[in-house]
């Protein structure tokens, strides 16, 4: 059997980190945003895309998408881990009134500095799961970056929690459990093979069976990477924090989001919404193109045949799409 390869490095992606400057009313944090890049030799036409992942990945979901688009030399590929993710920083929480180190919009901020550094004033965004609540605050906060964006297997947060029922408590319970203090942490720390299982068994899955004996060791490959980053303590804080300022109670998250709502602001930029047909967004809010409708001045959707890893599942129809829509 062949040694297993780094799909990045096997596409000739590099590595690199940007350091984020600290915003005035908190100016002892330090972050810093790893990333891969590729950047086609030729730079005609080459566009800049940027891809989020979620909860409780890292920047490998992409491992299948990020290699298939920058084999067409038409994009500028940039793959981050999300702050407290991976190998970038996670810095203790610190939360107080009107700001969260785990804020989307100090999250998406980091998007802006990182894409600023390597020269992009502009670009385009495919983002999955909690990468894409990212992705929505800065569309919001910064609409003139944004040309277009792709957002996988999610509903608008505020009306996720807005509308809850058992339903949602029972498919969601992480968004609950998450945001107590001190207790998930040293749950997830006594085992987080555990945590992991549970939280990404519970969504249905496209059946591995069929898998060539090449995907099934990629898919290894990842597991292995969600797996270590749950076992950082300092990443399991991280990611408690991100969900923490999410909280229905005076989370920072959706008092911007119900600010935005009551003056009437929306994603100006276009958007497309992708949701596995197998998964829990299809079951309770049909897909939630009808809640994105709300949140976007234009906005398009289909569902797909699959759960909701959509990046590992459905990689094909994600570069497909990116092609169609950004086109």
């Amino acid at each position: 059997m062949s040694e297993f390869v780094n799909p990045f490095d096997a596409a000739s992606f590099t590595s690199g980190t940007a350091t984020i400057p600290p915003p005035a009313y908190d100016p002892s944090v330090n972050v810093t945003i790893f990333y891969r890049h590729y950047k086609p030799s030729s730079s005609s036409s080459v566009r800049p895309i940027l891809l989020l992942h979620g909860h409780p990945q890292t920047h490998v979901i992409w491992s299948t998408v990020a290699p298939a688009l920058a084999q067409t030399g038409k994009w500028e590929v940039v793959v981050p881990d999300n702050r407290g993710n991976g190998s970038s920083s996670a810095p203790e929480g610190k939360s107080e009134e009107g700001y969260s180190r785990y804020s989307k919009r100090e999250m998406a901020r980091d998007m802006v500095v990182l894409m600023e550094s390597l020269g992009h004033k502009e670009f385009w965004v495919v983002a999955h799961d909690r990468g894409a609540r990212i992705a929505h605050r800065l569309a919001l906060d910064w609409p003139e970056r944004v040309r277009k964006m792709v957002l996988l297997d999610i509903a608008p947060t505020l009306d996720m929690y807005e509308t809850t029922d058992v339903r949602f408590a029972s498919a969601y319970w992480h968004w609950f459990f998450l945001l107590q203090p001190s207790l998930p942490e040293a749950f997830i720390g006594a085992n987080p093979q555990a945590y992991l299982d549970a939280l990404v068994t519970r969504f249905p899955r496209t059946n591995p069976s069929t898998a060539s004996s090449s995907t099934q060791a990629v898919d290894l490959w990842r597991t292995t990477w969600y797996l270590e980053n749950l076992a950082r303590p300092e990443s399991a804080h991280a990611m408690c924090e991100d969900y923490r300022a999410s909280s229905p109670h005076n989370g920072i998250d959706l008092t911007l989001d119900r600010k935005d709502r009551q003056e009437g602001r929306k994603v100006k930029c276009p958007v497309k919404v992708l949701w596995g047909n197998h998964g829990v967004i299809q079951l309770m809010y049909g897909g939630g193109l009808e809640l994105w409708k709300k949140c976007c001045e234009e906005v398009d959707g289909e569902g797909l045949d699959c759960g909701h890893y959509i990046p590992e599942e459905a990689p094909g129809r994600v570069v497909e799409v990116v092609h169609e829509f950004f086109a």
